[in-house]
């Protein structure tokens, strides 16, 4: 695997991440079998691309890039789906998130 192909499939990780995330909140504590099996899915499914795209670039960049973009994706989907607010502070962490990310990969260019 090349490193653009190990790229995009942080990206996918991360958005797996997120979705992980949201099938936890619809899971309501694992007590709903549905959203519970959906939710070990993605995550093993997020484990398995993380573990791949480590092979190929750094441990702590992936890593990194790979959780930032998990907690920023995760905090928009909780605005959207669960109506959570977005005030400017977590807005402001956000964006710094997605800086920090924006970063990492530059450096590793």
């Amino acid at each position: 695997m090349g490193q653009g192909l190990a790229w995009a499939l942080l990206v996918v990780a991360g958005v797996l991440d997120v979705a992980w995330a949201v099938s936890m909140k619809h899971a309501e504590g694992y007590t709903r079998p549905g959203w519970t099996v959906v939710s070990v899915l993605l995550l093993a499914a997020f484990v398995y691309l993380l573990g791949k795209v480590i092979q190929v670039l750094p441990v702590g960049t992936a890593y990194a890039v790979w959780t930032g973009l998990g907690a920023a994706g995760t905090v928009i989907m909780g605005v959207v789906l669960f109506g959570e607010t977005l005030g400017p502070l977590k807005l402001g962490g956000v964006i710094v998130v997605l800086a920090g990310i924006a970063m990492l990969k530059l450096a590793e260019a």
